[in-house]
């Protein structure tokens, strides 16, 4: 009985931390079932899609530093503002995300399609007329282009600070490659495919990006967070200035946030690297399909 259970007991450990971490950020729910074959995956079973958006901890940041990046577009930020809850069930919208982000991942073309017809729905009422009286829409390719380039830069780069595997130029070339096809069935026209594109592309929209009023209220929201414990509190602390050690420095400008070089070269990434570590122990990436 003795030996029974100290064999058992480490794995039940394991499950009960998995819970509690995935919880934790809002993960309430079991991911969707992977699609192994490669007839019927929407992104390629051996690609590098899977390789990023299975390990949890980069994702978070990831996650994190897409949103702060996000809220610098105005129309962007009032389509959230004006037709959002996140301030309500900041956790429930985390939840859609990642239920979207693991359909398009490893689900069936079928599955895929059937999600992406459910995010551009719900963007039929996503509308209205920003703070500089200039209109807005959802499903405006111009926005939606905005988007995919914050979230795939963020994802890109926090993955190649903080994943488990050492990412090679032409994997992360493969990786912005691969998430333009989603962009195009999301509606975006000629998206990046490499990330020296992502990067021109991002830079493309500079001019049009500064904090509005509704851009602050979100960005000091999703700064303080909405956990709580005091161990969670600190965890959400060095995952939000992780992500913000992911911005450049003109990024950081417009956000309204200090750039802290030394500190986040000294403490921040190392300690993040542990955290990202530690959680990879209960929640590890899923196994690689080849």
């Amino acid at each position: 009985m003795s030996t029974r259970w100290a064999t058992e007991a480490p794995t039940r450990l394991r499950q009960r931390v998995n819970r509690n971490i995935r919880n934790a950020v809002g993960l309430t729910k079991n991911p969707p079932p992977r699609c192994n074959d490669p007839d019927e995956a929407y992104f390629a079973i051996d690609g590098v899609a899977r390789i990023v958006h299975g390990d949890l901890p980069p994702m978070l940041v990831g996650g994190l530093g897409s949103l702060f990046v996000q809220m610098l577009h105005p129309h962007t930020m009032a389509g959230v503002a004006e037709h959002s809850r996140y301030q309500d069930d900041p956790l429930g919208r985390l939840l859609q995300t990642a239920n979207f982000i693991g359909f398009t991942t490893y689900g069936t073309r079928q599955e895929a399609y059937a999600s992406i017809e459910r995010v551009l729905s719900v963007h039929q009422v996503v509308r209205g007329i920003a703070d500089d009286g200039e209109p807005y829409d959802a499903n405006d390719p111009h926005l939606l282009a905005w988007v995919h380039a914050a979230e795939t830069s963020m994802f890109l780069s926090a993955y190649r600070r903080f994943g488990r595997l050492n990412l090679t130029d032409a994997q992360a070339d493969f990786y912005v490659h691969e998430m333009a096809t989603l962009a195009r069935d999301l509606g975006m026209i000629d998206p990046p495919e490499s990330v020296a594109q992502l990067s021109a592309a991002i830079l493309r929209f500079r001019p049009e990006l500064r904090l509005s009023a509704a851009g602050a209220t979100a960005r000091d929201f999703v700064a303080r967070g909405v956990v709580h414990g005091r161990i969670q509190r600190l965890v959400y602390w060095l995952l939000v200035r992780s992500s913000f050690a992911l911005l450049e420095p003109w990024e950081l400008e417009l956000l309204g946030v200090r750039a802290r070089p030394i500190r986040n070269r000294l403490f921040i990434q190392p300690a993040t690297w542990v955290l990202c570590r530690a959680i990879r122990l209960f929640v590890p990436p899923p196994p690689r399909t080849t």
